[in-house]
């Protein structure tokens, strides 16, 4: 089902040992050139009307912008159960503020599709997470209620299945107020016919520093919601040194840690579809690193008739390459690193697994994650 390819293998070749047509191949895997494959890439190979079943038993979804291209998400959609949008926002004063494009036409298509829309909060403002928004809607119960009261109708109005509540960097003296406010929202949710989410920040102990984690307390976000998103990415990032985006060695630890305070029927894991592209030398607080989309990646490696690599203990794939005079390497996500994030979630029996985000093409992914 996933061939990796080997130096001197043709798509022909490939086809005639796997019966499956050149053309398929091409299609399912976004290759640009049918001449130009390289070592190390990781080929989904599917008959015709073949599903791989590496999602049986759980929900699959995708994060989606309102601006995402129809022909996008439309490659996206066999794959997914769960739609959350991203996102609405909220005013210091509790006033819900809808995203900058009409969301309604993608609240259909996943209807549609069948898929469920879910409305996503955030404490935005001016394009950045807002701690002061966190601070004043969980310490204000006439700004929650305004808020909670926003939501509701707004769900109605627009047919949302439910909600999911993404708040990040919660200051730690926030850490209770903020879960009693998710489990506020799920109560009102829940008497109307909705379910609530609860995206986290990725933790392997309760006693972890660090803004984007203190305030995040597994066990009480866990008891207040229906389901938790655990962000298990962004290890290799656009500031940080060069390193696997969801290394999976890693993203174990927080999924171990998640089931010691949170039942695993509760638990989304969280997978990325991207990579980044970092020039090199690495300097800290000097290089930026480019995101790039998996697919995109592999056409940088066949651009620049360079192998790529797979490491066995982030499972994760990479390259290097020269541009210009200048070395780059190349993180990123294929079929093999995300067999392995789907296995592992289903090992521990958790509910399903969220890409953040369905925004870049990915089909291989998707055909992967289909049920």
């Amino acid at each position: 089902m996933i061939y990796t390819v080997k130096k001197g293998d043709t798509l022909d070749g490939i086809s005639s040992i796997t019966k499956v047509p050149v053309w398929k191949i091409v299609y399912d895997n976004q290759i640009q050139n049918k001449d130009r494959i390289v070592p190390g890439q990781a080929l989904l190979v599917l008959q015709e009307g073949e599903k791989p079943g590496r999602t049986k038993g759980m929900t699959v979804g995708g994060y989606a912008y309102p601006f995402i291209e129809p022909a996008v998400l439309e490659q996206a959609f066999p794959a997914m159960k769960e739609l959350p949008v991203f996102s609405y926002g909220f005013t210091f004063e509790g006033n819900l503020v809808p995203p900058q494009q009409d969301d309604l036409w993608l609240v259909e298509a996943a209807w549609k599709n069948g898929a469920r829309p879910l409305l996503v909060l955030t404490p935005f403002s001016q394009g950045a997470f807002n701690n002061q928004l966190v601070k004043i809607i969980v310490e204000n119960e006439t700004i929650q209620d305004q808020v909670i009261n926003g939501l509701l109708e707004t769900v109605r109005e627009r047919g949302y299945a439910g909600v999911n509540i993404d708040f990040e960097y919660i200051l730690p003296e926030n850490r209770i107020q903020y879960a009693e406010f998710v489990g506020k929202v799920r109560k009102v949710m829940n008497d109307s016919g909705y379910k609530v989410s609860v995206a986290l920040a990725p933790k392997t102990s309760d006693d972890q520093r660090g803004l984007l984690v203190e305030g995040m307390d597994y066990a009480l976000l866990g008891e207040n919601a229906d389901a938790v998103f655990l962000m298990t990415y962004e290890w290799g990032y656009t500031y940080g040194p060069p390193m696997a985006v969801a290394p999976l060695d890693k993203v174990r630890q927080v999924v171990e840690y998640a089931l010691t305070r949170i039942p695993g029927e509760k638990i989304i894991l969280g997978i990325p579809n991207y990579g980044y592209d970092w020039p090199l030398p690495y300097v800290r607080g000097i290089t930026r690193a480019a995101t790039i989309g998996n697919a995109e990646a592999v056409n940088i490696a066949a651009e620049n008739g360079v192998s790529i690599e797979y490491a066995q203990i982030s499972r994760a794939p990479w390259f290097t390459y020269k541009k210009s005079g200048i070395e780059h390497v190349v993180w990123f996500e294929d079929v093999r690193s995300i067999e392995a994030k789907l296995e592992l979630a289903g090992a521990y029996g958790l509910l399903g697994a969220w890409y953040w985000d369905i925004m870049r093409p990915f089909r291989a992914g998707w055909l992967l994650s289909e049920q």
